[in-house]
């Protein structure tokens, strides 16, 4: 007996997502660990320095973009109905694509003549991914809204990687580019609110009633929502290249619009449960769902004054922090145990000895986990509130520990 629907026809081989989550946990920890040694610049407002390029992209590619990739290989086969393309072609797209992301950080921080040649082994890595998913959502006989969101945050993934190598061969001095921070602007806003975010909300979609347990939902709001921040996103990168400012306003606008619409679909899935008592790292996605709401609204009101760009790059760090980071933090937790249990131990059901799926998530140690995660988040507001550097220092240190905790407690549950 398989724990999700249609898993039987669809199970990949659970080597292949592991493949991607064990690398995105070696390099959440080390971002962060490195992060630790960065207060002085990350205080001063001095994002855009080599040390921080390469925390930033093992963070969202090392860590993020694997997981997601690895999640994406299990959870689109069961979304979608329909099997993964090609498993052998998802070993070699790890592979490259985990050379790429390695080397690509490194040639940031210490080799930036070679970020050129480092991205695009990066990108062919991802063009791989991107053409195994197109491939298998293309079998998929009914399209439907889970299509669209995550069809979207693809396309915004390929068009993030082409604009960061443009930005590569500018860094490495064979490309001028005229206007290099639209440039960049636009590419950090097709990362962390076209692909994460849209592919998160997608995937909640699947992942909510599923985790909840609930029936009988509408699902007519996610159209609004899904165009509403499609057309939030494009009104938000025209601002960029015309440099109009009423533009930007209403990008940040109509994204919080489709993001509080978003949050309360949410809530009227949450209300259909079945489910009385709710798992620890399912809350916990759920509350990064809610800061992402709060970020979205202190970036929407920042867009009608004039703050400093150090409180921008704060409101950045804060977002892919609370809402992609946190996001991807509760799901993983859920998800290991389950993908784990359904590899190893469902054909056993009823022998002796099978442990249970509470038995493989140790929710206690998750939520001393998640709670270490807010207070660090907390930690880091008062931090770049004030400019406190030591107090940056003590807190990102807390949160470092913390990822290699939960790191250790993911990989732990593979040797049940």
């Amino acid at each position: 007996m398989n724990m999700i629907p249609g898993l039987a026809k669809t199970e990949t081989n659970i080597k292949l997502p592991f493949s991607f989550i064990i690398y995105s946990l070696l390099a959440f920890s080390t971002s962060q660990i490195i992060l630790i040694f960065s207060g002085d610049f990350i205080m001063n407002g001095a994002f855009r320095i080599p040390p921080l390029w390469m925390v930033a992209h093992l963070l969202v590619l090392g860590w993020a973009l694997m997981v997601a990739m690895g999640a994406m290989y299990q959870l689109v086969p069961v979304a979608f109905l329909t099997p993964i393309w090609n498993e052998t072609f998802g070993f070699i797209q790890f592979a490259v694509t985990a050379i790429g992301i390695t080397s690509f950080a490194l040639s940031l921080a210490f080799f930036p003549k070679l970020t050129l040649i480092t991205g695009f082994i990066m990108l062919i890595g991802i063009v791989m991914f991107l053409f195994q998913m197109g491939m298998t959502m293309m079998k998929q006989t009914e399209k439907n809204i889970l299509t669209a969101f995550v069809g979207t945050a693809l396309v915004s993934l390929l068009l993030t990687i082409l604009f960061g190598i443009l930005l590569a061969a500018s860094v490495s001095g064979y490309l001028s580019i005229t206007n290099h921070v639209a440039l960049l602007k636009t590419h950090v806003l097709l990362g962390i609110a076209g692909w994460f975010s849209l592919l998160i909300f997608g995937l909640s979609y699947k992942m909510v009633p599923m985790f909840s347990l609930a029936h009988g939902f509408s699902m007519k709001l996610s159209k609004p929502i899904y165009f509403l921040y499609i057309f939030g996103l494009l009104a938000t990168i025209v601002s960029f290249w015309i440099n109009q400012a009423n533009f930007f306003r209403l990008g940040m606008t109509l994204l919080f619009v489709a993001f509080t619409l978003f949050v309360w679909h949410i809530k009227q899935i949450i209300k259909k449960r079945l489910k009385k008592n709710l798992d620890k790292p399912f809350i916990f996605s759920l509350i990064a769902i809610i800061i992402g709401w709060v970020v979205h609204l202190v970036a929407m009101i920042s867009s009608f004054i004039l703050i400093s760009p150090y409180l921008f790059g704060a409101i950045i760090y804060l977002y892919i922090l609370g809402w992609v980071v946190f996001s991807i933090m509760g799901y993983l937790y859920k998800i290991v145990p389950f993908l784990w249990w359904t590899h190893k131990y469902s054909k056993q059901m009823g022998q002796l000895n099978v442990p249970t799926l509470k038995q493989l998530m140790n929710e206690n140690l998750g939520l001393v986990l998640f709670i270490l995660c807010l207070v660090s988040y907390l930690g880091f507001i008062v931090s770049f509130g004030f400019q406190l550097t030591n107090l940056y220092t003590i807190v990102q240190f807390l949160f470092a520990i913390t990822t290699i905790v939960y790191s250790a407690a993911i990989v732990n549950i593979l040797r049940k």
